[in-house]
């Protein structure tokens, strides 16, 4: 199938026409007019002068928690970490969670706001087994891979003190999942030698990356930055592993931070933030300069553990400019960076960016340049995954 878009600026620059054969980008060409004369077959789309960006990319996201669809549900349980398992265990069976029916919900809702990949942490526990991965599996299909999902089979129960669950993460590794993760190898299993080693050993065996949850804060948080630092220059995980949230690292200054952000580079460690207000911002720029990557995500939305959330990728690249105070051009178009083409490596992909060669997963705003695009977040035109149109002016058409 080939498709030819006309009259788009990518990243706000001058206008062009961009030629997708087979769902891949094949040719840019200036936006002259004769270059927009379609070949007999082709489909074209007149983007109108559009601003263009990659789709949208969610590093962290949980398809599989949400109750997208159904009536509203109140949020209960105590307000901890601890307190919003207790509280997710008790009352997913009666909504059918995990379903594909609310993971096509939310994955829909991805559509709508221009996110056509994501990696999505997928709940492995002794009451669900591994079926919260069929079921994100399923839903994938049903889309016809409109969203491309990475797995991240992930314990959110624990770990070492729920026995059985780390043999569950060996069967997920083995089932082709991306990674492995982990949850406060500290806070929550109170044994951080223990659970690191079991996903280190794991991850090593099946050639999977691992994806560790860490809320702990202050020196405890950094110990374990620490710990999971040495155990990946001494593996053969260098440049596989990802901490998310990781508030602790926005928490220390001076000495002490550029020592973990040295580590960090040396050992290929990668970052994800949902950028959360009321927390401490991370050093990006130091993280930046020495290649730590950093993926923008979600989190879970609509779920259990929070009424919060839309799936818009934007405006958590928003949230992400305000939260560390940025201002000038370059800083704004920065995060959104973060939240498209940066962020290849984390759904598997070499290059996820507007030129020849990378998939054909495109956006249309109606703006002026990217950071009208960041600060308005306006509503996507046009929404294209793998060279097909998905989504039309908040309308999803898969």
């Amino acid at each position: 199938m080939t498709l030819l878009l006309s009259n788009v600026r990518p990243w706000g620059g001058a206008a062009v026409d961009i030629r997708v054969d087979d769902g891949v980008i094949a040719e840019i060409a200036e936006a002259n007019g004769a270059s927009a004369v379609p070949a007999d077959g082709t489909e074209l789309i007149d983007g109108a002068g559009s601003l263009a960006l990659p789709g949208f990319v969610n590093t962290h996201a949980h398809v599989d928690k949400s109750w997208w669809g159904m009536p509203w549900q109140p949020y209960g349980g105590e307000a901890t970490t601890q307190g919003r398992i207790a509280h997710e265990r008790s009352e997913r069976d009666r909504l059918g969670i995990p379903g594909v029916d609310p993971t096509l919900a939310v994955l829909r809702e991805y559509l709508r706001h221009g996110t056509t990949a994501a990696r999505s942490h997928v709940d492995v526990d002794l009451g669900i087994g591994l079926r919260g991965i069929e079921v994100v599996r399923e839903a994938e299909r049903m889309l016809g891979g409109a969203v491309k999902i990475e797995i991240v089979a992930f314990p959110q129960d624990g770990v070492i003190r729920r026995p059985g669950v780390m043999e569950l993460l060996d069967k997920a590794a083995a089932s082709g999942v991306t990674a492995i993760g982990g949850l406060d190898p500290a806070g929550i299993d109170r044994d951080p030698v223990a659970q690191l080693d079991g996903l280190f050993d794991i991850a090593e065996r099946h050639g999977v990356g691992i994806d560790i949850h860490l809320h702990d804060a202050g020196d405890l948080g950094v110990f374990q930055i620490e710990l999971i630092i040495d155990r990946t220059l001494r593996t053969g995980l260098i440049g596989k592993v990802n901490v998310s949230h990781g508030f602790a690292l926005g928490e220390i200054a001076g000495p002490r931070q550029e020592a973990l952000l040295d580590g960090l580079a040396e050992a290929g460690i990668s970052w994800s933030t949902v950028a959360p207000v009321r927390t401490a911002p991370l050093p990006w720029k130091g993280m930046r300069d020495r290649g730590v990557r950093i993926g923008l995500g979600t989190d879970g939305i609509r779920d259990l553990w929070s009424p919060f959330g839309d799936g818009d990728m934007l405006r958590i690249a928003l949230q992400f400019a305000r939260v560390h105070g940025l201002r000038f051009d370059d800083d704004l178009r920065y995060a959104v960076e973060l939240a498209t083409k940066d962020a290849a490596g984390y759904v598997g992909r070499a290059v996820h960016d507007l030129e020849v060669g990378a998939p054909a997963d495109i956006v249309l705003v109606d703006a002026e340049n990217v950071q009208d695009a960041l600060v308005r977040v306006p509503r996507r035109a046009l929404v294209i995954s793998g060279g097909r149109v998905v989504a039309r002016d908040g309308d999803v058409l898969v």
